[in-house]
Protein backbone atom coordinates (compact mmCIF):
# COMPACT_ATOMS: atom_id res chain seq x y z
CA UNK A 1 0.00 0.00 0.00
CA UNK A 2 1.39 3.41 -0.99
CA UNK A 3 2.34 5.95 1.65
CA UNK A 4 2.59 9.72 1.21
CA UNK A 5 4.94 11.58 3.48
CA UNK A 6 3.87 15.07 4.54
CA UNK A 7 6.60 17.35 5.87
CA UNK A 8 5.71 20.64 7.55
CA UNK A 9 8.65 22.98 8.01
CA UNK A 10 9.02 26.03 10.22
CA UNK A 11 11.45 28.27 8.38
CA UNK A 12 13.87 31.04 9.17
CA UNK A 13 12.15 33.85 7.23
CA UNK A 14 15.48 35.47 6.38
CA UNK A 15 16.53 32.23 4.64
CA UNK A 16 13.60 31.48 2.31
CA UNK A 17 15.78 31.44 -0.82
CA UNK A 18 18.11 28.98 0.87
CA UNK A 19 15.20 26.72 1.80
CA UNK A 20 13.86 26.83 -1.75
CA UNK A 21 17.30 25.72 -2.97
CA UNK A 22 17.26 22.94 -0.35
CA UNK A 23 13.90 21.74 -1.68
CA UNK A 24 15.21 21.68 -5.24
CA UNK A 25 18.11 19.52 -4.05
CA UNK A 26 15.77 16.92 -2.51
CA UNK A 27 13.24 16.46 -5.33
CA UNK A 28 15.60 14.43 -7.56
CA UNK A 29 17.09 12.66 -4.53
CA UNK A 30 13.70 11.28 -3.45
CA UNK A 31 13.09 10.17 -7.03
CA UNK A 32 16.59 8.62 -7.20
CA UNK A 33 15.50 6.22 -4.45
CA UNK A 34 12.14 5.30 -5.99
CA UNK A 35 9.82 7.94 -4.56
CA UNK A 36 7.47 10.25 -6.42
CA UNK A 37 7.96 13.83 -5.25
CA UNK A 38 4.91 16.09 -5.38
CA UNK A 39 6.90 19.26 -4.70
CA UNK A 40 7.76 21.77 -2.05
CA UNK A 41 5.24 24.47 -1.22
CA UNK A 42 6.66 27.80 -0.13
CA UNK A 43 4.86 30.41 1.99
CA UNK A 44 2.58 32.72 0.03
CA UNK A 45 -0.47 34.13 1.79
CA UNK A 46 -0.91 33.51 5.50
CA UNK A 47 1.98 32.34 7.64
CA UNK A 48 5.29 33.48 6.19
CA UNK A 49 7.40 30.83 7.91
CA UNK A 50 5.63 27.56 7.02
CA UNK A 51 6.49 25.36 4.02
CA UNK A 52 5.31 21.90 3.05
CA UNK A 53 6.62 18.96 1.06
CA UNK A 54 4.81 15.86 -0.14
CA UNK A 55 6.22 12.69 -1.65
CA UNK A 56 4.95 9.14 -2.13
CA UNK A 57 6.60 5.72 -1.91
CA UNK A 58 4.98 2.45 -2.97
CA UNK A 59 5.03 1.22 0.63
CA UNK A 60 6.22 2.11 4.11
CA UNK A 61 8.95 -0.51 3.66
CA UNK A 62 10.26 1.20 0.50
CA UNK A 63 10.23 4.53 2.35
CA UNK A 64 12.31 2.97 5.14
CA UNK A 65 14.82 1.70 2.56
CA UNK A 66 15.03 5.25 1.16
CA UNK A 67 15.63 6.65 4.67
CA UNK A 68 18.42 4.16 5.31
CA UNK A 69 20.07 4.69 1.92
CA UNK A 70 19.80 8.48 2.19
CA UNK A 71 21.89 8.34 5.36
CA UNK A 72 24.67 6.68 3.35
CA UNK A 73 24.38 8.75 0.13
CA UNK A 74 26.88 11.59 -0.45
CA UNK A 75 24.36 13.84 -2.25
CA UNK A 76 21.79 13.42 0.51
CA UNK A 77 24.39 14.13 3.18
CA UNK A 78 25.42 17.28 1.29
CA UNK A 79 21.77 18.43 1.25
CA UNK A 80 21.45 17.80 5.00
CA UNK A 81 24.65 19.80 5.60
CA UNK A 82 23.41 22.66 3.40
CA UNK A 83 20.28 23.06 5.53
CA UNK A 84 22.30 22.92 8.73
CA UNK A 85 24.95 25.38 7.51
CA UNK A 86 22.42 27.91 6.18
CA UNK A 87 20.05 27.62 9.14
CA UNK A 88 17.05 27.80 6.81
CA UNK A 89 15.01 25.22 8.78
CA UNK A 90 14.01 25.91 12.37
CA UNK A 91 12.06 22.67 12.82
CA UNK A 92 9.96 20.15 10.95
CA UNK A 93 7.40 17.45 11.55
CA UNK A 94 6.69 14.36 9.48
CA UNK A 95 3.34 12.60 9.04
CA UNK A 96 2.30 9.61 6.95
CA UNK A 97 -0.88 9.29 4.89
CA UNK A 98 -2.53 6.69 2.70
CA UNK A 99 -3.14 8.39 -0.66
CA UNK A 100 -6.27 7.88 -2.74
CA UNK A 101 -5.59 8.12 -6.47
CA UNK A 102 -8.04 7.66 -9.31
Amino acid sequence: MAVTIYLRYVLNTSKLKEFEHYGKLWIPLVEKFGGQHHGYFMPSEGANNIALALFTFESLASYEVYRQRSMEDAECQAAFRYAEETGCIISYERSFFRPVFS
